[in-house]
C-alpha cells in the first residue's frame, strides 16, 4: 500500500486491515509510516517508490511477510501541484510523473510476474478525474494521470484470462491534505473542500474491487460526489 499515511492511502490501508489483510504500509516519512503500521498491526516501509532503490526496499519488506509476494498491490501515493504550464518547473513536472506514473510502473514490474505465476492477485491504481478531463493549471498532474490511465488500460488488456486483476479507481476531487497548500485565490474555480468526496468513498471502491469473487473483475471505477 503506497501513500499509506495520508488521505486516500491511509483510509484504504485502514479498510483493508479491518477486512483482515496484513498490510505493508509504504510512505516516505519514517515516523508517520511506523506509527501507522503500529496502529494497524502491519509492516512499515519508509521509501520513495518512484525510485528503484525505494522499490527494492518495498520488495524486501513484502517478501519478508509473504515470500510468494503480495495478494493485493494498491498504489495511492500521489504528487500534486497546480500551476499554468508556462509557470510549471521541470522539477515539479518530473516529480508528478515520477510519483504518479513511474511508481505505478515500477510496482507492476516488481510484483506482476509473481502474480502471473500464481494465477491470482489484484493491482489497484488510484487515478483522478484529471486523468480523463482537462482542467486549467493541471498540466503536469494531468499528464501523469492520463499516462497512468493508459498504463492501466494496457495492463488490463494483457491480464485477461490470467486470473490476475487490475482495477483503476478514478475519484473526483477528494478532500485530502494535497489541497492544503493550494492557492485558491489563483484557482477560484476549484470546488470547496466540503463539496469534495471523502477519502472513505474511494477506499470503499478499492475494497469492493478486491473482494469480488475470483471469476469477477472490476477494471474501472469512477467515483463521484452524489
Amino acid at each position: 500500500m503506497t501513500g499509506a499515511t495520508g488521505g486516500i492511502g491511509r483510509v484504504t490501508a485502514e479498510a483493508l486491515a479491518e477486512a483482515g489483510a496484513r498490510v505493508v504500509l509504504v510512505a516516505r516519512t519514517a515516523q508517520s509510516v511506523r506509527e501507522a503500521a503500529e496502529r494497524l498491526g502491519g509492516v512499515a516501509v519508509a521509501a520513495d517508490v518512484s525510485t528503484e532503490s525505494g522499490l527494492a526496499a518495498v520488495v524486501d519488506a513484502v517478501t519478508g511477510v509473504q515470500q510468494q509476494g503480495p495478494d493485493i498491490v494498491v498504489h495511492a501515493a500521489g504528487a500534486f501541484a497546480l500551476a499554468p504550464l508556462s509557470e510549471t518547473s521541470v522539477d515539479a513536472f518530473d516529480r508528478m510523473v515520477a510519483v504518479n506514473l513511474r511508481a505505478a510502473f515500477l510496482l507492476v514490474h516488481a510484483f506482476l510476474p509473481g502474480m502471473l505465476a500464481r494465477g491470482a492477485g489484484d493491482i489497484v491504481t488510484i487515478g483522478s478525474v484529471a486523468g480523463r478531463q482537462a482542467f486549467p493549471s493541471n498540466g503536469a498532474y494531468s499528464a501523469s494521470k492520463f499516462g497512468v490511465r493508459g498504463l492501466h488500460a494496457v495492463l488490463a488488456a494483457e491480464l485477461r484470462g490470467t486470473g490476475v486483476r487490475a482495477t483503476f479507481v478514478e475519484p473526483a476531487a477528494t478532500d485530502t491534505r494535497l489541497w492544503d497548500d493550494v492557492d485558491r485565490d489563483r484557482n477560484p474555480g476549484l470546488p470547496a473542500r466540503e463539496q469534495m468526496l471523502g477519502a472513505v468513498a474511494v477506499a470503499d471502491a478499492v475494497l469492493f474491487a478486491v473482494t469480488r469473487p475470483a471469476d469477477t473483475s472490476v477494471p474501472n471505477i469512477l467515483v463521484e460526489r452524489a
